[in-house]
């Protein structure tokens, strides 16, 4: 090489070097053709202080490839013209004035779980990385994903060093080598390091907003942070490290500060950046400043009387859960005097519904236990007035309403309730049906009216299909504005409370996660997700309607992935009736190939949305090659009062058969599926229904349970909210009045059936569905001998929250259902060897 092109080479700060990439006629191995550099970086041999150090080592010029450097350096290079004509042979650059270190990289996409041997030659001194991991020798593991692949070398001055770069995978066609910035299929790491909104609001004018964001590293630490902008220039006033909140009125934010005196309440204007203290030396507790900004409500919450930690009593199913002898009381702290006036007094919880623009009318809640009759839990509202202290009783113990928010005038009241709530006045199902307690309800009554009774009420969406799921009042232009299941959406409506007309509002996104009001304008923000995009955050004009895009994480999440393809789809069940879906397809979907499928279904009984990053996340699951089917069977909310009826007291009978007619006239319908190679999946009530298929059907290849039911008599009387949710799916029926339902429809009294290859997941620490539920099934199928498994997340409730438990749980999944719908237990042999015992 001539000297010029050497010099040429040494003062660059990042080469890109490439080549063709070849693949050679080895079984799965390929030459890589493709480079990245990034350096020199010179480095120097230490002072010998001593020969050896404390542990009797000599130094070594090697030890110098010890030195970090960040591999993030090598996504600037720049490209270069081919260094060498020989084919994936690379003439590396190196330096002449000392030794220096350098990085070279690539990529390598896997889209089966497969061990790689990278070969290096023609290095003389270089250490291997994979993902950041060091690797001590060339062969690797890789998940199916896309790898970072880096190579540090220590270069001699004077010496130049070639390199020959191979990577043969176990399975052939399994690989590819791309660039190390590439594109690479979306996958579950992208899922759990997405950057997410955590809250946005507007100031009451609409001039500015707050947004913060949780951003989390591939190590799992997690970073929040807020940012204040303008909202007609997007022009940012602030970064902060700390939660701020808007005043109500007076268009500054606030941050808290503990002081050994107390609270400190901190007002900033935007505009200058000027502090004001507001309070200070305010009790500890939470906190909502009133909108006449002179007092706060302060949450008081004493703690109730203690049991011996040894030997207990639990006075009742609830008083298991830790802090439920705990009670919350209001309390009036007056800014200006610092004095304390308490509002309530008593051992029942109170809660608060929202004070008037005036500062003069309180709206709170309470709620009582009642164990002998459904619903177990039922609440009362008051209306208080604070020059009074006089209180107005809007409703008394109905067990079937839930929140309510006071108007800003303070003249109406809008209650969140099930059909059932008020005599039941929201029903609207056929004759001797039962609603779903969870298909939520708007009710509203006018306040001024001198009847406060019942009978002022109306149920406003007794006819509106889709189900409540958050509403907010607007100053502004005196509109009620809530979110609500739509479907498999969450969509935006606008809901007159004079007329009782509802409007649906044409947002930019499919689920709709928050949004709030801006006071004394009509702007709204919201944010949300679509079935094919992350977060994005939105402005509403509501004179107009028309919304305009503010922020785009969307971009910044998947600026490196490729997603495939979204499609919806319905079916007609075997009872004539449609129900809807929707389907993934791989990122490099082939319509005449055949791929396996994976059925997922709804938990609880809201139904499986359009949520991007979901606990299930259907994209990186089409991205290991499956077609993933998404069926919204009777029950779920969103779809009207009748359909969401359709959950209770049936334990899963029509529910099952939807999800069975689905899949088999999926597969009928398009024959990229092979119907031989079907799995399925759900959790809570999903994990139940997964149970309950594998005794009433053959068409699944295997099957995953998490967190299900699998005996509804033990779950009613174990799960933390076993009975009351029971209130909900079993209405009016108990173990000891209905066997079918209990015992028939129990999959573990139907073990004998199930011949499906069953994988159970658990938290082992589940309040919600105890970890025996999947310890008795479990049982059961090994003393019948049939094939399955069952795997505990230690310390882990409900949902699976601890990063790298996580991580291993998705993979566990993601191995199960290669072994049995791929033919590969690779994977799940790796994760968890065989033992003999």
């Amino acid at each position: 090489m001539h000297n010029k092109m050497k010099r040429f080479l040494f003062t660059i700060a990042a080469l890109y070097i490439s080549f063709w990439v070849s693949a050679s006629s080895l079984q799965g191995r390929q030459e890589v053709g493709l480079l990245r550099y990034a350096g020199p970086f010179p480095v120097k041999n230490p002072v010998m202080v001593d020969e050896k150090d404390v542990s009797a080592k000599q130094f070594d010029e090697s030890n110098l490839l010890d030195i970090p450097i960040k591999y993030s350096l090598l996504e600037n290079g720049q490209q270069l013209s081919t260094l060498n004509s020989q084919l994936s042979t690379f003439v590396l650059p190196g330096y002449d004035k000392s030794e220096a270190l350098h990085l070279i990289g690539f990529n390598i996409e896997n889209k089966l779980y497969t061990g790689v041997t990278i070969e290096v030659k023609g290095i003389r001194k270089y250490q291997l990385f994979v993902d950041g991991k060091k690797q001590m020798s060339g062969y690797v593991r890789l998940e199916p994903t896309a790898h970072q692949v880096v190579i540090k070398y220590l270069s001699i001055p004077e010496k130049t060093d070639t390199a020959t770069i191979n990577v043969e995978a176990d399975i052939e066609n399994s690989i590819s080598i791309c660039d190390f910035s590439a594109h690479h299929k979306y996958n579950f790491m992208d899922v759990i390091t997405a950057k997410t909104y955590t809250g946005v609001a507007l100031s009451p004018n609409g001039k500015y907003i707050r947004i913060s964001y949780r951003t989390t590293a591939n190590d799992g630490k997690t970073k929040t942070h807020t940012i204040i902008r303008e909202t007609a220039t997007g022009r940012q006033i602030a970064d902060l490290g700390y939660a701020v909140y808007w005043m109500p009125t007076s268009n500054q934010y606030y941050y808290t500060e503990d002081t050994p005196a107390g609270t400190r309440f901190i007002c900033v204007d935007p505009a200058t950046g000027l502090e004001t203290t507001l309070a200070e030396g305010v009790p500890k507790g939470n906190y909502h400043i009133s909108p006449t900004e002179d007092y706060l409500i302060i949450y008081k919450e004493s703690e109730g009387p203690k049991e011996d930690e040894g030997v207990y009593q639990v006075l009742e199913p609830e008083d298991r859960q830790p802090g439920w002898r705990n009670r919350t009381n209001l309390l009036k702290y007056d800014i200006k005097t610092g004095m304390l006036q308490p509002l309530t007094h008593g051992h029942h919880n109170i809660n608060l519904g929202g004070i008037s623009n005036d500062g003069k009318l309180l709206l709170y809640g309470t709620e009582r236990s009642r164990l002998t009759e459904r619903p177990t839990t039922v609440g009362s509202l008051y209306l208080l007035n604070m020059e009074t202290m006089e209180t107005k009783c809007v409703y008394e113990n109905d067990g079937f309403a839930s929140r309510a928010i006071l108007s800003p005038d303070g003249s109406m009241i809008a209650i969140y309730g099930s059909p059932e709530a008020f005599g039941g006045i929201g029903k609207n199902v056929p004759e001797g049906r039962t609603p779903s307690m969870t298909d939520m309800q708007l009710f509203l009554i006018d306040v001024n009216r001198s009847d406060m009774s019942t009978s002022n009420l109306r149920c406003v969406t007794k006819d509106f299909n889709p189900s409540v799921s958050r509403a907010s009042w607007n100053e502004y232009d005196g509109m009620l504005y809530f979110s609500a299941e739509d479907r498999d959406s969450v969509n935006l409506f606008q809901l007159n409370p004079k007329t009782g007309r509802i409007k649906e509002i044409a947002c930019s996104e499919e689920v709709i996660n928050s949004f709030g009001c801006a006071s004394t304008t009509g702007l709204i923000t919201y944010y949300g997700v679509s079935a094919s995009n992350s977060n994005r955050l939105h402005l509403l004009n509501t004179k107009n309607m028309k919304s305009t895009l503010f922020h785009d994480l969307s971009s910044e999440n998947l600026k490196d992935a490729t997603l495939g393809e979204c499609r919806a789809w319905t079916f007609k069940n075997s009872r004539g009736e449609t129900i809807s879906g929707r389907y993934y397809l791989p990122a490099d979907f082939d319509p005449s190939r055949q791929y396996p499928m994976i059925v997922n279904y709804y938990g609880g009984c809201s139904p499986t949305s359009r949520n991007f990053e979901s606990r299930y996340p259907h994209h990186a699951y089409a991205s290991l090659g499956y077609v993933v089917l998404v069926i919204n069977p009777s029950g779920a909310t969103g779809f009207g009062q009748e359909f969401s009826s359709r959950h209770v007291n049936t334990a899963g009978e029509g529910v099952a058969q939807d999800i069975i007619d689905g899949t088999k006239q999926f597969c009928k319908e398009h024959a990229f599926v092979n119907a031989k190679k079907i799995g399925c999946i759900g959790a809570s009530y999903g994990g139940f229904m997964t149970q309950y298929l594998q005794t009433v059907t053959d068409i699944f290849a295997a099957a995953i349970s998490h967190a299900g039911i699998s005996d509804h008599t033990s779950y009613w009387g174990e799960g933390y909210w076993g009975y009351s949710y029971s209130e909900v799916s079993m209405a009016n029926s108990y173990p000891w009045t209905d066997k079918h339902l209990y015992v028939d429809q129990s999959p573990l009294f139907n073990a004998d059936k199930i011949h499906t290859p069953i994988l159970f997941l658990h938290g082992d620490a589940d309040t919600n569905v105890p970890v025996g539920e999947s310890i008795q099934m479990f049982t059961a199928l090994k003393l019948l001998g049939r094939e399955t498994a069952m795997v505990l997340v230690k310390g882990q409730n409900h949902h699976i929250l601890d990063f790298q438990k996580r991580i291993k749980w998705q993979n566990t999944i993601f191995a199960w259902f290669a072994k049995y719908l791929q033919d590969d237990p690779t994977w799940w042999n790796d994760i968890y060897s065989e033992k003999d015992l």
